[in-house]
């Protein structure tokens, strides 16, 4: 099974189930993996609300889980989803749609 870390908590990564893009990066703790596995809808444990959310509980943007990857030291997880919408709370797709060039960001079109 999983190992939280001091604080509850173990990193979780969205990857597209089709495509292998990752997609964002987030928290999880028992609640939160508990709820993912008895919905099939991604939770995650939010830092800043202190509190337990499903993504897209408000933009409608839910991440359905396909299955969800433990890794070697099963401290981190990989939830292979289909996302409803755009992943990131920008709009865009994914967390991650620029890259460090020098000392600042451009827009990543991989």
């Amino acid at each position: 099974m999983p190992r939280f870390d001091s604080a509850g908590l173990l990193t979780a990564i969205a990857q597209d189930a089709a495509s292998g893009e990752v997609l964002m990066v987030a928290f999880m703790d028992r609640e939160a993996l508990d709820a993912t596995r008895s919905t099939g809808l991604a939770h995650f444990h939010s830092r800043s609300r202190g509190r337990l959310w499903m993504k897209g509980e408000t933009s409608g943007h839910v991440l359905h889980v396909e299955a969800i990857l433990v890794d070697c030291d099963q401290d981190a997880l990989v939830l292979k989803v289909r996302p409803a919408g755009p992943a990131c709370h920008t709009g865009e797709r994914s967390c991650f749609y620029r890259a460090l060039e020098g000392d600042g960001l451009t827009r990543f079109e991989g």
